[in-house]
């Protein structure tokens, strides 16, 4: 989840990593703790499974996290607002309707929008990529079209390892592969870039 920064409202990579990774890692630790935060704080019966007490708790976890990013930047992108949209409805169905499903299918839902929005921008000559993150990176246009067909590809690439693990391996499993899994092949993606990005990068041909 990007966070956008201006030259005015620079965002230290700590706190960065902290807004974009705390919602995930608050469920994490909800669902891990989840029966010792019920038996504390005299929850049961309103949260009998570890999956809605944590369901419940990133609904909240990214609410807070968008409004610290607007907070500190005065602007948060399209993508942190669709995140939130999501986890609110998805999340809200699974406290609803008591079923998990709802919020296992979340990270599929997200990704899949986000892949079908780049891609469809790239067939229409369009980076919305460039428009969410112009700020991350110095690099041409020609540059933004690759890592932005790329990322959308991505993006589906995370929509059906999601799938797969969700619907094949444990509850507890996928609890933690969304944080540890998702976020690692995320920076092995973002690392393997880094040619591509240097090859297009417009510092170098500015000091030329």
């Amino acid at each position: 989840m990007p966070i956008q920064e201006t030259e005015d409202t620079k965002v230290s990579p700590a706190l960065k990593m902290l807004l974009e990774l705390g919602p995930v890692a608050c469920f994490v630790i909800a669902y891990t703790q989840g029966a010792r935060f019920v038996e504390w704080f005299g929850l049961t019966g309103i949260f009998e499974q570890p999956i809605m007490l944590a369901t419940a708790v990133i609904m909240v976890a990214t609410a807070l996290s968008i409004a610290g990013s607007l907070w500190l930047t005065k602007s948060v992108p399209a993508m942190p607002i669709v995140t939130l949209v999501v986890v609110t409805i998805f999340g809200g169905l699974t406290l609803w309707f008591a079923d998990d499903t709802f919020i296992k299918m979340k990270p599929t839902i997200i990704n899949t929008l986000f892949g079908v929005v780049l891609l469809v921008g790239l067939a229409f000559g369009k980076s919305f990529l460039k428009t969410v993150m112009g700020m991350a990176f110095a690099i041409d246009d020609e540059g933004w079209m690759i890592l932005t067909k790329r990322w959308g590809f991505f993006f589906l690439f995370l929509a059906v390892v999601n799938e797969i693990v969700w619907r094949n391996f444990s509850e507890g499993f996928w609890v933690g592969f969304k944080f540890w899994g998702m976020t690692g092949l995320t920076f092995l993606f973002v690392l393997s870039q880094t040619p591509m990005l240097m090859k297009h990068s417009t510092e170098e041909k500015e000091e030329g």
